[in-house]
């Protein structure tokens, strides 16, 4: 397999990287795979050294899953080389808190005490309800300096009052220059080209804006379940699980104005606006602006599964598995162009993609029976990372002017000869090297919180329930219609 090319060969200063939940789900999934990628490309080389916290697991299960879960990784990615996970391996140190005390972490100061010179990169995949519990210790025992940098998982909190209350707890111990909080969506390589397709093509730069789209509509759907996450899923959601996060990151990088420079503070101040500007919530939200769901027993594939309420082993619950939300930002670029966001688990296909149909031409001088479909820019996120541009092509022969819808594509896997790095790897390169521009802000986060608990509490008026689906549908089907792979919610 072709290594990464990475553009940035600058050097890279040693780092131990510490996994607090470093036996979760998440840091077999994406974390370790990330930073096995990252050790392979060799710019780290003897510069780092991989610190997993676990609570319970033993050493030798911990290994083993570790082992299981980079085996999955290179299959996956058609390279197999144990080789390779044996030398990983060597800059692997177990270390074992079972309990949040000074005693405990005198283990992990002893060690990271014996690597003068690396930079210490404290990753918290565990609940946001230890990050500052977390915090509080590192900083007692004097293990934070000033090249200390501290990764968030999200959700962090399940509201505003209590993100503030966390990311308080958190600023105490670090500062704000220091704090990486991470959505692996803004990773993806098709959400990061959002920036160079927009800002550096005069085509679609002149048209993006309400005088020429029509809708936007993003949408993350899954078709599994919630797995091995129910305790989590249960006490979020999707609408804290994606769109508090995902969805509305994804929305600032399709909304924002042109940032005067490619850096942290101007990215992140032109999210903050799209943010600042979205439309707030009132009591028709609920009837005419939103759709929560929850899947019930159906099939994947071909496959029986179960509902969501066996999925996580209780009777009732009123989460929701499915939302969908019509919404508006309010400024001169996108007065009353209707935003549509979508997300659920269980549906009949995996993909994630942002679609910008365009408005249509004022008149068809070909075929008045033929209706003109629309020109869209279809940017797929996953499972394959592709830009189309669907324009109407005419169909070649004698008998007058008969067109239909053709794409031109750039498919990046057919287009780059080069293994792209996945989102994790990517992130993980802009913290050891300390590029936030990728990396949400308190701010932005204050601003999201704000609206999204804007929405809970409409529901909550209005009591607002869920619609039940089948696994294996597009969701509620009387709400939402399927229309060329893309979903539009009925008006």
């Amino acid at each position: 397999m072709l290594k990464v090319q990475y553009v940035s060969m600058q050097k890279f200063q040693a780092s131990n990287i510490i996994i607090f939940g470093g036996d979760g789900d998440l840091a077999y999934r994406k974390i370790y795979p990330a930073l096995f990628e990252i050790w392979k490309s060799g710019l780290l080389k003897d510069k780092m050294l991989i610190y997993p916290v676990v609570r319970k697991t033993a050493k030798k299960q911990f290994l083993d899953r570790l082992s299981d879960a980079l085996q999955t990784h290179l299959k996956h990615e058609n390279d197999q080389d144990s080789n390779n996970i044996k030398s990983f391996f060597e800059i692997v140190e177990y270390v074992k808190i079972s309990l949040p005390n000074e005693q405990e972490y005198k283990v992990l100061k002893s060690l990271l005490d014996g690597s003068k010179g690396f930079q210490n990169i404290y990753y918290f995949s565990t609940p946001s309800k230890a990050f500052g519990e977390i915090s509080h210790l590192l900083k007692k025992m004097n293990l934070i300096d000033s090249s200390s940098k501290v990764v968030l998982e999200k959700p962090i909190g399940n509201k505003l009052s209590s993100f503030e209350k966390i990311n308080n707890q958190i600023a105490s111990a670090f500062a704000e220059n220091q704090i990486y909080r991470i959505d692996h969506y803004l990773g993806k390589e098709t959400v990061q080209n959002l920036m160079v397709l927009r800002f550096s093509n005069h085509l679609f730069e002149k048209s993006w804006n309400r005088d020429h789209i029509e809708n936007i509509q993003i949408t993350v759907a899954e078709s599994i379940g919630v797995e091995t996450r129910g305790n989590f899923y249960n006490e979020t959601g999707a609408l804290l699980d994606m769109v508090q996060n995902h969805l509305l990151q994804i929305l600032c990088l399709v909304a924002m104005d042109p940032p005067h420079a490619l850096n942290a503070e101007s990215v992140r101040n032109e999210k903050l606006k799209v943010l600042k500007a979205l439309r707030k919530f009132d009591e028709n939200t609920p009837h005419n602006q939103s759709v929560k769901g929850q899947y019930t027993r159906g099939q994947i594939n071909n496959v029986e599964v179960g509902s969501y309420l066996e999925d996580i082993e209780l009777y009732h619950s009123s989460i929701e598995t499915f939302v969908a939300l019509r919404v508006y930002i309010d400024n001169w670029r996108w007065k009353n162009v209707p935003f549509y966001l979508r997300t659920g688990k269980r549906l009949a296909k995996r993909y994630s993609e942002i679609v910008i149909n365009f408005k249509p031409v004022c008149h068809n001088i070909f075929n008045s029976a033929q209706t003109l479909e629309n020109n869209k820019l279809i940017i797929r996120l996953q499972p394959e990372e592709r830009i189309e541009l669907v324009q109407l092509t005419k169909i070649p022969g004698p008998g007058g002017y008969r067109y239909k819808p053709i794409s031109l594509k750039l498919d990046f896997i057919d287009s780059f000869e080069k293994r792209l790095p996945n989102a994790y790897e990517r992130l993980i390169f802009d913290i050891i090297r300390g590029n936030q521009t990728l990396f949400m802000s308190d701010k932005e986060l204050i601003a999201s919180w704000s609206w999204i608990d804007g929405l809970i509490s409409h529901w909550q008026q209005s009591s607002k329930q869920n619609e039940l689906y089948k696994s294996g549908s597009w969701g509620p089907s009387h709400k939402v219609l399927l229309q060329d792979d893309h979903w539009f919610i009925n008006e």
